[in-house]
């Protein structure tokens, strides 16, 4: 008899996407979470790489509960573009840079389980931004793997992505090690594009005045019998 029923034995669990929990605890945790996520898409845009935040991170198949969730997560030499969740026996590839937007409230849980957990997966870097410096004084933390042990990292450089870490009021802003270049923030990035615009139009606008005043001058030369190409 043919049986219609799944094989409960060898069907894959559910992997949900979600908790319905709230993605962070304040606005400003939450304003840098997707800063951070914004401005380093951009930057990896075009490469082998993925950015995703407060998604769902599975590291052992079979195991739906054998999860976290980290703020966001930079995984490289994997396709690009957004996932509902990340399996890492599925991509082949664990993040090699994770965020954590941490507090008094959640201090325990980043110091602790977290980073044990991205030291045994072998995430190449750590870093803990505190907002409101509420338990880290800097408000930025970073640690770094060698061996198979974190150290705390002293030069505020992420090697993965090449760039130099920095607190800037509640955010971290980003600086490429190779050019010096700051990653502009969407707002910084408007307002220079604005800028961009701006000075293209006034140069649009003195090119025109000095084609006319050319025009001008061209036609009264003409008036005084003279060849304006020969003069």
């Amino acid at each position: 008899m043919t049986t219609l029923l799944p094989n409960l034995r060898s069907a894959e669990p559910l992997y949900p996407t979600g908790d319905g929990e709230p993605v962070a605890e304040t606005f400003d945790h939450l304003y840098a979470l997707l800063i951070v996520l914004e401005v380093l898409r951009q930057f990896l845009a075009g490469r082998q790489a993925t950015v995703l935040g407060n998604q769902y991170l599975y590291y052992a198949q079979g195991f739906p509960r054998l999860r976290t969730a980290p703020d966001v997560m930079v995984i490289l030499d994997v396709a690009p573009g957004g996932r509902d969740n990340y399996k890492i026996w599925e991509e082949g590839q664990v993040p090699a840079v994770i965020f954590e937007m941490t507090s008094e409230g959640t201090r325990q849980q980043d110091e602790g389980f977290k980073r044990t957990l991205y030291e045994q997966l072998g995430v190449q870097e750590y870093w803990q931004f505190d907002p409101k410096g509420e338990w880290i004084a800097e408000q930025l933390r970073g640690y770094r793997l060698r061996g198979e042990i974190y150290e705390p990292i002293t030069d505020s450089q992420s090697q993965p992505l090449q760039l130099r870490l920095a607190v800037e009021g509640r955010l971290i802003a980003f600086y490429r090690l190779d050019t010096g270049e700051k990653l502009l923030i969407p707002e910084e990035l408007a307002a220079a594009l604005e800028q961009q615009t701006i000075a293209r139009q006034q140069a649009e606008e003195q090119a025109e005045q000095e084609r006319q005043r050319s025009e001008r001058l061209a036609a009264r030369l003409r008036e005084l019998g003279e060849d304006p190409d020969t003069v």
